[in-house]
């Protein structure tokens, strides 16, 4: 979708017709401060993720290196520390 300058005039115009000249500033600085804080949300929630991921990495043995006897031992413990 490529805007032109005069659809772009247009929508302008539009929008000073609907809000008015004194809150269309209000209206891009809520937009301008709504999109940052998901950036950062989403930056956020990325960070954590990749803490999950590496703390996950490094307390869980891998199922493949372990004896069935360790497996069932790794598997009570887990159970007595949800109940």
């Amino acid at each position: 979708m490529n805007f032109g300058t005069t659809e772009i005039i247009l929508i302008v115009a539009v929008l000073f017709l609907l809000f008015g000249a004194t809150r269309l500033p209000q209206l891009a600085k809520s937009l301008g401060q709504s999109r940052k804080a998901f950036k950062e949300g989403m930056r956020e929630a990325e960070e954590e993720e990749q803490k999950e991921k590496q703390l996950s990495s490094q307390q869980a043995p891998q199922i493949n290196e372990m004896s069935d006897e360790a497996l069932a031992e790794e598997m009570r413990r887990r159970a007595e520390a949800r109940s």
